[in-house]
């Protein structure tokens, strides 16, 4: 098939990876520009641009960082094309018709959520935050509604008791790449049977910010730790130290975990134990137990280490902000 790629970052890279090397015909590899390299894609845990002016020269294809690909000029260029398929992953920008109407058999999206579940721009930090016991990939018809089309393709996978969101989209990228060339394949032979997505059961997934990674003490622990692990890698959680008599001391919170209550006050230091190996923070339920911490302007270090540098005072306590 002569398939049109568009996607950003290391979500979409093995699934175009896998297309290319499936010997697709596929002139041009749509990607975010080079500006925003350094920005996230649609508020999600994956980073834009990264990687595919590499893949794309390894296999011969022209690279084209449009601005907006809805601008009318842009649209034309898609036109000119003349793909069959447009295949889109992590690619940041809503698709107007104008631009699916592109290909002649639309796009298809590859979402990292088995949707209906977490629609939207960073659905995998969402599932682990939400404490779904699994999550997957979902390959759909475009829609210019958002990840609301049809679903012709869904892998499940279980999610790790300890895993990151980075971690966990890594491997969903994987997962991706294996459901894109089969749906590809799908497509091609007219074997897809589409599956409308039950709109009862439609949950949201919105855009991570760096605000959002405040760790606030009033959540019990459970749900802290889960918010610990979707925070990673960006924007990472975080909290604000404050010791009486000195300037406060912002964390990030790299490591947590939960731990049984202790019946202190929302955001109370308790006694490290013996071997340091965690600094226990009170919440509204439960302990949350960081056990590798970033000091703003330091290096990541374990409890230990922190405790070693800057030892427990019982006057100690978390808070939000600075």
């Amino acid at each position: 098939m002569r398939l049109v790629l568009m996607g950003t970052g290391t979500f979409a890279e093995p699934a175009f990876d896998r297309l290319l090397a499936a010997g697709h015909d596929v002139p041009c590899l749509v990607t975010q520009p080079g500006k925003e390299k350094q920005s996230k894609a649609r508020g999600s845990t994956r980073q834009t641009g990264e990687g595919m002016e590499a893949l794309a020269a390894r296999h011969g294809v022209p690279v084209w960082r449009p601005g907006n690909i809805n601008d009318p000029e842009n649209v034309a260029r898609l036109h000119a094309f003349g793909a069959d398929l447009l295949v889109v992953a992590a690619y940041g920008q809503i698709l107007k018709p104008e631009v699916l109407g592109a290909a002649t058999l639309g796009g298809i999206n590859l979402h990292a959520s088995l949707l209906p579940r977490h629609r939207g721009a960073a659905p995998v930090a969402w599932a682990i935050i939400s404490g779904d016991a699994e999550t997957g990939v979902s390959v759909i018809r475009m829609t210019p509604a958002l990840d609301a089309g049809e679903v012709i393709g869904v892998r499940k996978t279980p999610i790790g008791p300890d895993e990151t969101a980075g971690a966990l989209e890594a491997r969903l990228a994987l997962v991706a790449a294996e459901l894109a060339v089969e749906s590809v394949g799908n497509l091609a032979s007219g074997t897809v049977c589409g599956i409308l997505q039950d709109q009862s059961l439609v949950t949201r997934a919105p855009k991570l910010n760096k605000q959002m990674g405040d760790l606030d003490w009033e959540k019990d622990a459970r749900f802290l730790a889960r918010w610990v692990r979707a925070m990673q890698p960006w924007p990472t959680a975080y909290t604000t130290l404050h010791r009486q008599g000195q300037p406060p001391v912002r964390l990030l919170v790299v490591s947590a975990e939960a731990l049984p209550s202790s019946g202190g006050a929302p955001g109370e230091i308790l006694r490290p134990p013996a071997d340091l190996a965690h600094l226990p923070v009170c919440c509204s339920d439960g302990v949350l137990a960081l056990k590798v911490v970033q000091p703003a302007g330091k290096a990541a270090m374990t409890a230990e280490a922190f405790l070693r540098g800057r030892p427990w005072a019982p006057d100690d306590k978390m808070a939000r902000g600075a």
